[in-house]
């Protein structure tokens, strides 16, 4: 008879994948089980921000980037969403981590740094595709829309969520209440967004706003993922894929030693 060998502890390799997964999918299901807050509502706010402008502007605005401008403003506000709701997604789950005193239930199991800061940045990017993946078809039945390029489209809504899903992270980690975080939105969040061209072509500011746009990094997750649809781009595609990766690994070397370190998650 072969013996019954007793219960021992798993031991995890390199990466702990199992644990690691673990976490993806309980920030996956945290958002999914409020789908009508974390999933609907962006779908009725971007409708509703779309009737705006169709009605304010219409064909009164003539086309811009060579085609209609809704058409032009249409990828815009889906990846305003996008971004927005990856953002939310992780700046409250660490929030209410740390406001409820469950953080430690974050940090006791056998996971490194980068496989917090990788789970729960890859939650975050879930719900923001998730998001426009709703968003997009409804728009498009109202909106006529083409691919232009699906490679841009793809890079670009997985880096623009990934990064703000990431500062989101770290804002989540560095605010000890809900003032710091709305500071964040209302002071950098919001001016970067509406200085991005999500509502207009940066090529119609004033010169000195345009170099000023260029320097915004949503300029480019903008930029990037409309070119995917109307094959239009007001600035370099090159360096708007330059400059998401450099941040994204920035953010990404930032979020991972906040977690190296435990600031303000250890006592």
């Amino acid at each position: 008879m072969t013996p019954v060998r007793p219960p021992a502890p798993r031991v995890p390799g390199a990466v702990n994948w199992l644990g690691l997964w673990t976490l993806y999918v309980k920030e996956v299901r945290r958002f999914a089980k409020v789908g009508t807050q974390t999933v609907l509502a962006p779908l009725v706010t971007t409708l509703i921000f779309l009737g705006i402008f169709a009605f304010a502007f219409g064909s009164r605005a003539g086309a811009v980037g060579g085609v209609p401008y809704l058409q032009f403003l249409v990828p815009g506000l889906v990846m305003m969403a996008m971004v927005q709701n990856a953002f939310a997604n992780t700046a409250s789950s660490v929030m209410i981590s740390k406001i409820q005193g469950s953080i430690v239930d974050l940090l006791m199991p056998p996971l490194g740094p980068g496989e917090l800061a990788l789970g729960i940045a890859a939650g975050g990017v879930t719900r923001g595709l998730v998001v426009g993946l709703a968003i997009m078809p409804i728009l498009a039945i109202v909106v006529p829309t083409a691919i232009h390029d699906f490679g841009f489209i793809l890079f670009h809504a997985v880096a623009a969520s990934l990064m703000l899903s990431l500062l989101g992270l770290i804002g989540g980690i560095w605010a000890d209440k809900f003032d710091h975080m709305a500071a964040i939105t209302n002071f950098i969040i919001t001016p970067l967004a509406f200085l991005s061209g999500t509502f207009y072509s940066v090529e119609r500011l004033p010169k000195a706003l345009v170099v000023v746009a260029h320097l915004d990094p949503f300029f480019y997750m903008i930029d990037g993922f409309r070119y995917g649809f109307i094959g239009h781009a007001d600035g370099s595609l090159g360096a708007g894929l330059v400059v998401l990766t450099v941040a994204n690994a920035g953010l990404w070397w930032f979020a991972y030693r906040l977690f190296a370190i435990g600031y303000k998650l250890k006592a």
